[in-house]
């Protein structure tokens, strides 16, 4: 039996597992069935806290879709991290450093019980995204389904399609957002981002997730938002992205600066599940 948590930031949820004092090898056809809301647990992410490999890290984080496919990156999922190994007492240390395949991140808590994380800083060339384009812009033009669209794209660890909406409730996420994910300029899939400004320190936004579809939240998905936002001339250094799950508060002050996110991690109920007959 392995035990895990439930967990979710802003809707955005997960099954976290203890890699460190449990012994973990999932294979994609467990991860699917965990992620399944059916028949599994149910989750748009699965969580694993392993062992440190490099000097200077508490632990390091790995990340699953709900398809079985091991991502780069989840913002929502790292403020999880930071609230479950505290909670497991895996660490006592108010600031955490974690590595993921994509980098190290530094997470600590706030005194209202958020997680504020530094998020590293945006990669914006085409080649570090990535995403096929002749040279480095803020707006980049993609047809999809005979529609030209205008996005900005970015790597917060993950890829990142934003463009800008009139209005986010009615924007096609679900069907555009599939279209853009699996664009053909984006080899490595994308993360497509619908983003509404209220005004230069507020925006709407919603994501289809790459191997997940549209979820109530995404963290680096409201980072990459921000980043667009400002490299365009949109949006401050300091924005509230309002997600169908809830509030983060993104702040970036420019090129060169990482991008800091600070939001909620709830926890659920935990659990444990036996994966031998799966």
């Amino acid at each position: 039996m392995l035990r895990f948590a439930k967990m979710h930031g802003l809707g955005n949820d997960f099954v976290v597992f203890d890699g460190v004092t449990q012994n973990l090898q999932l294979t994609s056809e467990q991860l699917r069935f965990i992620a399944d809301r059916r028949f599994g647990i149910g989750c748009d992410q699965i969580l694993l806290v392993e062992k440190a490999e490099q000097a200077g890290a508490d632990f390091k984080y790995r990340i699953f879709n709900a398809d079985g496919g091991e991502v780069e990156q989840c913002g929502n999922g790292v403020r999880c991290f930071y609230r479950f190994v505290r909670a497991q007492g895996l660490t006592k240390k108010s600031e955490v450093i974690v590595d993921t395949e994509s980098g190290r991140l530094v997470l600590s808590g706030e005194p209202n019980g958020w997680v504020k994380v530094n998020m590293g800083v945006p990669r914006l060339e085409p080649q570090e995204i990535p995403f096929q384009a002749e040279k480095r812009a803020t707006r980049y033009e993609l047809m999809v389904a005979d529609k030209l669209l205008t996005i900005g794209a970015v790597s917060m660890g993950n890829p990142h399609a934003v463009s800008q909406v009139e209005n986010v409730n009615s924007a096609p996420v679900k069907e555009l957002g599939a279209l853009i994910e699996q664009h053909a300029r984006f080899p490595k899939r994308v993360n497509a981002g619908f983003m509404e400004v209220v005004d230069a320190t507020h925006i709407r936004l919603r994501v289809f997730e790459r191997g997940v579809g549209e979820t109530l939240a995404c963290g680096t998905g409201a980072c990459a938002a921000v980043v667009v936002g400002q490299l365009q001339g949109l949006l401050k250094p300091q924005v509230t992205v309002s997600l169908p799950g809830g509030d983060l508060i993104i702040n970036w002050q420019g090129e060169g600066h990482p991008v800091w996110m600070t939001g909620p991690a709830e926890h659920v109920f935990d659990g444990s599940i036996d994966l031998k007959a799966t």
